[in-house]
């Protein structure tokens, strides 16, 4: 799976992307773009990477993925049907680079900073947004215009929603540096669940061991290893939702050699011990 910089195809009549997806799999590599992307699940679940975060998703999810930041889904099971998703993609500047400079768009200016990290949607505000997202497919040109400023308008109103990465990966065009990075995230992605080698990391970027580790932590604003960590405990938290394995047996799968080193590191990062997390989350589940 090799990570790319995706440009976004517009036609001449329109600044603003409205698709209705309905395909075998999402399964659209580790990629980012300069647009900005609203991207509702209406059907499939499975697993999606959204800069430094590992997570499940399901119908019903929606996501505001900011500009140049890393992303894919990829369905779990393939189901004969198929996956299904409304996808709307903008330029934040297609109404002008001072429009949102505005002080009644101060909110929506905000929200924009926010989603370089990813924004899920929660409660009414995600029901609301679902609506309108909808009704886009099949509105005119301009009236898709309206509705995407009253989507924001919404999101960034009524603060229902949550930051999805640990991490800001903001590229900003596919430069040398961003090309590199893609490739650590995506071997990464790849092979967390193994020993990772910095050694080998250096080598597919054609840098020495100690450029690579600077050259991580100048980007990232931390190291190599702790962005390994965050993404092994994200990838726990998926596997305590799913509630199939013992702890012991996700201590493993996720890459860690010990319960002691596991158990630490998920409370540094989480707040809370595995066994508390699970709680938390089937009391949440079962309300």
């Amino acid at each position: 799976m090799k990570p790319f910089f995706h440009k976004v195809t517009k036609s001449l009549q329109t600044s603003l992307v409205v698709r209705h997806d309905k395909v075998d799999n999402f399964g659209k590599p580790v990629h980012y773009h300069s647009d900005i992307e609203l991207h509702l699940t209406l059907k499939g679940e499975g697993t999606r990477c959204i800069g430094s975060k590992v997570e499940s998703f399901k119908p019903g999810d929606i996501l505001l993925i900011g500009e140049n930041l890393p992303h894919s889904l990829q369905a779990r099971d393939i189901d004969p049907e198929g996956v299904e998703a409304v996808v709307l993609q903008f330029n934040k500047f297609f109404l002008g680079e001072d429009f949102f400079d505005i002080p009644e768009y101060a909110h929506v200016r905000n929200l924009l900073e926010k989603a370089k990290k990813g924004v899920c949607l929660m409660g009414r505000t995600r029901t609301m947004v679902k609506a309108k997202m909808l009704e886009c497919i099949s509105a005119p040109p301009f009236k898709r215009i309206i509705l995407l400023l009253e989507i924001l308008d919404l999101i960034a109103g009524n603060n229902e929603y949550s930051t999805v990465s640990l991490t800001e990966n903001n590229f900003n065009h596919p430069d040398e540096n961003a090309s590199r990075m893609n490739k650590v995230y995506n071997y990464t992605f790849n092979h967390f669940k193994a020993e990772v080698n910095i050694a080998e990391l250096a080598e597919l970027c054609h840098l020495t061991p100690s450029s690579f580790c600077r050259l991580f932590k100048k980007i990232n604003k931390k190291t190599y290893f702790d962005f390994l960590i965050e993404v092994r405990i994200n990838f726990a938290c998926r596997l305590i939702v799913d509630n199939k394995f013992s702890m012991n047996a996700i201590c493993y799968e996720c890459g860690f050699n010990n319960n002691a080193n596991f158990y630490r590191q998920f409370k540094r990062i989480m707040g809370l011990t595995p066994n508390e997390y699970k709680k938390r989350y089937l009391i949440v589940d079962a309300a």
